[in-house]
């Protein structure tokens, strides 16, 4: 009754997202190759560049770099790392932060399911349905919660349509093939209009893999030196056969055991638009099987009995896979209200329920259930005197549960209430900015009989400056309060996928940050240029760490609370080279880095799982219906790293694709060879928790058809 009850004050408050109906056509001309996208989140401020950082992945571009799971999509672009657990789970690191840090959004709501939980959780949206992605850093986050202070990345799909088709009909359609996994993938949709205000859509997709192949020795090489050296304690016991079994385990190569994966999704919608505005619903199925590949057992029994022992993690009677599923409702509309102080009035919401089971082997381990409503209201307003922006309200419910020999969190329920405005002033070559947001959340835990409130408050402010029509610089402070997490208040329990036995703590505070960033951008017709530093001040920043006891044969992680600073730089640049024949050449360079620090008694300690410095530069032909592109990614060693982690050998990768549009005088179908890691290199992603037995995939010769009529 309660679900039913937040469901229903959520639709019937109908409440709105900020990324609503505007549909992008890509820029005509022959500019260079990154020329100033119109950022759909928040279409009510210019292109979020005072108080945010914006990226926008579509077309083409989104069509070479898709992957299984929208984490390892959107590695190729700055500030984004991704915690590539499995080729089935892998979700968004930016700016070094993720899980509760960052929100993933579907058309400005959250995904609702549990990929925030832990990193062996799928994201349940499938790239092959999705036309565009924004991702969005800095204080403009406060528009989506005080959990995106990382940042957020906002997926758009057409399930419920935008636009009546000019044509009355519309199909979009990918597919692909890619050697490394055998990963076999198609989607498509298609908008039919029903009547000159009544546009349908239906869309489906399908992915099928194999177990990946890596481009070295499966395992690194802290994890193959202790198999090697328990082969030697098994020589020196008699044991030839284990010692050869260790040995041969040590030096795999190949295939990475149990990381095959099978994904299909369905969906339909149907939306009235007409002068006075728009209102849609849609439906989805979200379907998944993946394997959650297991770390091997290094520890050494001089006196035990080896017949049971299979240098295996101990998972039960089998591999361990997760099957999960999620059915969703949406809700989008849009009210014009005329010329008055008000623009229009936008609604979002949206409803999931999701479960997913943990099989070890064929014998059913741990389900997880999630069920949550999420929805916002927005007003946006008429620009006067250069002043315009919005402000809404946000409702979101959470009832999460688990049941299960790794139930290492009781169930609860969530609650959040949230007031925003974003408010923005340009005069001339000024730009002001202003957003504020309110916070009211209750967390519970009806079994521990714990329930904890917090109220939070965050706002921003920047300014830019624009240096004549072609150069731009940009500052802006924020204050961020985040309130606790259920996982960070109440777990407790063992959860292998992490390899630890997790304490939360009930009695956090809420966790603070001052922000600073400043940028500087230049703009013409033959190159572009962008960098953004910044930096973050933590008052009680929560963290898990090891506090050297061990429980159920795992290392015990306690939350705790102290305060840290996170700081990095963002930097990206594209120039128009030479003019060959009808290809323009085009050079573009990328790169990033993030610190993070925690204060202690003695020395500061590193935050784990932050991505090093990364550089990515390329070179491209870009012609009328040919575009060639060879690339090259520098990853540096990670060795600032916190207790009890492994550090990460740096790698180069080098890429390149080649695409061809067949049809003259169009961009309607397009299609793509793309050989990626060329070199077939040993490459790992410090991000990861799995990284020292999930490497990333080998050479992979990817072939991709992409169709839009």
């Amino acid at each position: 009754m309660r679900l039913l009850a937040s469901a229903a004050f959520s639709l019937g408050l109908v409440l709105a997202a900020p990324a609503l109906a505007q549909e992008r056509d890509a820029p005509a001309g022959d500019d260079v190759h990154d020329s100033g996208p119109i950022v759909v989140t928040a279409p009510y401020v210019r292109s979020l560049d005072i108080l945010g950082n914006v990226s926008v992945l579509e077309g083409e571009e989104l069509a070479r770099d898709i992957r299984g799971q929208i984490g390892d999509t959107l590695t190729r672009q700055p500030g984004v790392s991704a915690t590539s657990f499995a080729p089935g789970a892998s979700r968004p690191v930016l700016r070094g932060f993720s899980g509760e840090r960052v929100r993933v959004l579907t058309d400005g709501i959250g995904s609702i399911d549990v990929s925030n939980t832990s990193a062996d959780h799928a994201v349940t949206i499938d790239p092959l349905t999705v036309e565009r992605i924004e991702i969005l850093r800095g204080p403009a986050v406060l528009l989506f919660g005080s959990q995106a202070i990382g940042g957020a990345v906002n997926l758009f799909d057409r399930r419920i349509p935008r636009k009546v088709p000019a044509d009355h009909v519309h199909i979009d359609a990918i597919g692909g093939y890619a050697t490394a996994a055998n990963d076999r993938n198609a989607g498509a949709s298609i908008d039919v209009a029903l009547s000159p205000q009544i546009v349908a859509h239906l869309d489906g997709s399908w992915r099928k893999s194999g177990d990946a192949r890596a481009g070295g020795y499966v395992f690194a090489p802290g994890i193959r030196g202790d198999l090697l050296h328990l082969a030697e304690h098994e020589i020196e016991d008699g044991h030839a056969d284990e010692a050869a079994e260790l040995t041969a385990q040590a030096n795999s190569r190949g295939k990475i055991a149990n990381t095959a994966s099978e994904t299909w999704t369905a969906a339909g919608g149907l939306s009235l638009i007409n002068d006075g505005g728009q209102l849609g619903i849609s439906l989805s199925y979200f379907d998944s099987n993946y394997g959650v590949p297991s770390r091997p057992d290094t520890a050494h029994d001089h006196g035990g009995d080896h017949d049971d022992d299979d240098h295996g993690h101990d998972h039960g009677e089998g591999p361990v896979t997760i099957g999960l599923k999620q059915w969703r409702a949406d809700l989008r509309g849009e009210v014009e209200m005329g010329d008055g102080f008000f623009d229009k009035l936008r609604i979002r919401a949206g409803y999931a329920d999701y479960e997913h089971t943990e099989y070890e082997g064929d014998a059913v381990g741990t389900v997880f259930t999630n069920t949550g409503v999420e929805g916002r209201l927005e007003l946006a307003q008429n620009e006067r005197g250069g002043w315009r922006g919005a402000s809404g309200v946000q409702y979101s419910h959470r009832d999460f549960d688990a049941v299960g020999a790794e139930a290492f969190v009781p169930r609860n329920l969530t609650d959040q209430f949230a007031l925003f405005t974003l408010q923005e002033w340009t005069a001339g070559p000024i730009g002001l900015e202003a957003a504020g947001r309110f916070e009211a959340t209750s967390v519970r835990a009806p079994t521990l009989g714990i329930t904890r409130s917090f109220d939070t408050f965050s706002g921003a402010l920047g300014a830019t400056y624009d240096l004549g029509e072609t150069v731009k610089f940009g500052v802006s402070v924020a204050r961020a309060v985040r309130a606790p997490s259920a996982e960070e208040l109440f777990s407790n329990g063992p959860h292998i996928a992490t390899q630890s036995f997790e304490v939360g703590n009930p009695d956090l505070k809420r966790e603070a940050s001052w922000g600073a960033e400043a940028s500087f951008k230049v703009k013409t017709d033959a190159f572009n240029l962008s960098l953004t530093g910044y930096s973050n001040w933590f008052d009680d920043f929560i963290y898990s760490a090891a506090t050297g006891a061990e429980e159920d044969g795992l290392p015990v992680f306690r939350y705790f609370q102290r305060d840290a600073r996170v700081w990095g730089f963002e930097a990206e640049a594209s120039a128009r080279l030479a003019q060959v024949g009808g290809f323009n050449i085009v050079g573009d360079v990328t790169a990033d880095m993030t610190r993070a620090t925690i204060k202690g008694a003695g020395a500061d300690r590193n935050v784990p799982r932050i991505p090093p410095l990364r550089v990515l530069g390329g070179i491209e032909a870009q012609g009328e219906r040919v575009d060639a592109r060879v690339e090259v990614e520098w990853t540096d060693d990670q060795k600032r790293i916190a207790a009890f982690e492994t550090p990460t050998d740096g790698f180069t990768l080098v890429n390149a694709s080649i695409s061809w549009r067949p049809l003259p005088d169009t961009k309607n179908l397009t299609l793509s060879l793309a050989a990626n890691n060329i070199f077939d290199v040993d490459a790992r992603r410090h991000a990861s928790f799995t990284k020292d037995y999930v490497p990333l995939a080998g050479r992979d010769i990817r072939i991709t058809a992409r169709a839009s009529f």
